[in-house]
């Protein structure tokens, strides 16, 4: 605990972290740059070792190169940070925890999974496990009462209450813009936009090469912009083709098809993107894997620096301002499943258009469906949509629930069972 950065804020992933250092010989902690992976593996450290390209960390980083032995000390957990950086790293942590089976000696981060593999010979099976890492959730930065929860929901409590603090339409608009990087958490509010945009601006001048594979910068930007206009949609391949490209023929559309795989690719490994699986109560059905995802970026924030949006330009757009509230909630309810060992999934059945926003579901297989609007005039059309469901499915959803930007209680409706709640009094 002694290494904690002062102003460490408690995230959802500690418990976790905890429960794995104590079944694992390691654990890599994986995810996008400035989450705060490094203060979180601080947390549960008593040493760390720094491989970053800096200039402070050279000395470590020549010694690893010539023996990782070197730089691996026994003041257990040890984190290691940036680890791709030494990809020998990998085999060296796991051949130490086979030397004697002691539990929870490293905590490995990287934030990309681009990585020179020809120098990892062991996938790690058994000895590290990895762990996946977001951005803050609303509940994480404070800006999450936490009145109702996702298991609150699941068990069917009954409630109705009016919120403690009513969202409101300006600050949810600061909400998505600034994100949830922890280094923007107290920035000013005319500030906000600065710091996810600094991100985009990386990763377009360095982070899409550090393979050593050259791309355009220009057309990174397009497909970027082409993703962030497509936020919270299911969106092909085709159609971000046609966003970026002129294609006259077949051997054209070949290779810009390659191209995007590939820019795509990078994106994933920059985690950088998120995908929402399609889902489907019938665990065998081809509809569970083969249906397309809903694109996302990791965090709002980025979509919205992506187009030069900020708080007040949001305002204006309302169609937007829907689109990224969706992808603000999706976040959190990935965070808040995950930390409970669940999934996230959507809804669609194309042949009667049938739409469910977001699926959460438990280990256990039990599930909720939840639709997502930003105004209470939309309430109604959204208890239609989740009765649909709730009558197509072969199982009936544990708990179905509208999540609401504009609305100041936490209630379950009487007639229908669906609970009505903002996204700032949610939790796992």
């Amino acid at each position: 605990m002694a290494l904690t950065k002062e102003g460490y804020k408690e995230r959802l992933i500690d418990k976790k972290i905890d429960r794995y250092l104590k079944i694992f010989g390691a654990l890599s902690i994986e995810g996008p740059k400035w989450c705060g992976k490094t203060w979180t593996s601080l947390n549960h450290c008593n040493s760390a070792i720094y491989l970053d390209e800096t200039e402070e960390n050279y000395n470590t980083r020549a010694k690893a190169e010539i023996d990782v032995g070197l730089i691996l000390g026994e003041d257990y957990p040890e984190l290691i940070d940036e680890w791709g950086r030494i990809p020998a790293v990998w085999d060296a942590v796991r051949h130490r925890c086979d030397m004697d089976k002691i539990k929870g000696k490293y905590i490995l981060t990287e934030s990309t999974t681009i990585r020179d593999k020809s120098k990892i010979h062991h996938s790690g099976a058994g000895r590290i496990d990895r762990l996946k890492m977001y951005s803050m959730s609303l509940y994480e930065s404070g800006d999450s009462t936490g009145e109702i929860s996702l298991t609150d929901m699941f068990e069917g409590k009954k409630v109705c209450k009016t919120v403690k603090i009513k969202p409101t339409y300006e600050g949810l608009a600061k909400l998505i813009v600034r994100g949830g990087w922890p280094e923007n958490i107290s920035t000013d509010d005319n500030d906000l936009h600065i710091l996810p945009q600094s991100y985009i601006n990386a990763v377009l001048e360095s982070d899409i090469s550090k393979d050593g594979v050259l791309r355009d910068k220009n057309k990174m930007r397009m497909l970027l912009k082409s993703l962030a206009r497509n936020e919270s949609a299911v969106v092909s391949n085709n159609t971000l083709i046609r966003d970026i490209e002129e294609v006259a023929t077949d051997e054209e559309y070949t290779v810009s098809r390659n191209t995007i795989t590939d820019y795509l690719n990078i994106l994933e490994n920059l985690y950088l993107l998120e995908n929402q699986e399609a889902y489907t109560t019938n665990l065998r059905s081809k509809e569970r894997v083969g249906k397309s995802s809903k694109r996302h970026f990791t965090d709002p924030s980025l979509a919205c620096a992506v187009l030069s949006i900020t708080p007040k330009i949001l305002e204006n757009d309302i169609r937007t301002f829907g689109l990224m509230f969706e992808a603000l909630v999706e976040r959190d309810l990935r965070i808040y499943i995950e930390s409970l060992d669940g999934k996230l999934y959507h809804y669609r059945n194309n042949n009667n258009g049938v739409e469910v926003d977001a699926i959460v579901e438990l280990p256990t297989g039990e599930f909720g469906a939840i639709e997502i609007k930003l105004g209470t005039n939309e309430i109604e059309s959204a208890k239609e949509s989740l009765t649909k469901f709730s009558n197509e499915v072969k199982v009936e959803p544990k708990f179905k629930c509208i999540i609401c930007g504009l609305w100041d209680a936490v209630v379950k409706d009487e007639e229908t069972g669906i609970y009505i709640i903002p996204i700032t009094a949610l939790k796992p």
